[in-house]
């Protein structure tokens, strides 16, 4: 079975020697980056990366998606427990804005943890791959009733 280790330390010389990412505390998001907490994200989300997304890789390949007559989706085996660690790790608002359940880290946290996620397992990191878009074209264009309607659930994970 193939492997798949996350390039932490790789991603953290680029993002703390090559970028000086600390440089950055005055624009937004970047003011609670700190080193420490870049490292435990990176960390995590290289963990979960390696050990809960890879491992479904071909688990995915094999099985694929099945849809029903009834339109319903079944994911191959798995994937299921999988999103629900995705959510449970608030992977998905990283970067969304705090006032909508978000993180409000920066854009460039949030890149590198979604690089993991699709070198472990492009099928699976496609599943909130696109709310990703949905949040940044809602939080940029949205009407504020828009982003009170629509944000926090897909930020949570609950819509995707």
């Amino acid at each position: 079975m193939p492997v798949y280790q996350a390039p932490v330390a790789d991603t953290l010389f680029v993002l703390n020697d090559v970028l000086g990412i600390d440089r950055h505390s005055n624009l937004p998001g970047f003011a609670d980056a700190s080193p420490d907490i870049v490292e435990a994200i990176l960390g995590e989300a290289g963990r979960v990366a390696s050990e809960v997304f890879h491992p479904l890789n071909q688990v995915g390949d094999r099985e694929g998606c099945t849809r029903h007559a009834d339109g319903s989706v079944t994911t191959p085996s798995g994937f299921k427990q999988a999103y629900a660690t995705f959510r449970e790790g608030g992977w998905g608002g990283l970067s969304a804005e705090a006032e909508y359940g978000g993180q409000g880290l920066p854009h460039t946290l949030s890149a590198a943890v979604n690089e993991f996620m699709s070198s472990a397992n492009m099928a699976f990191a496609m599943y909130p791959g696109l709310t990703a878009g949905a949040i940044a074209a809602i939080t940029i264009h949205g009407t504020d009733e828009q982003k009170r309607a629509y944000l926090p659930s897909m930020i949570d994970g609950i819509w995707t």
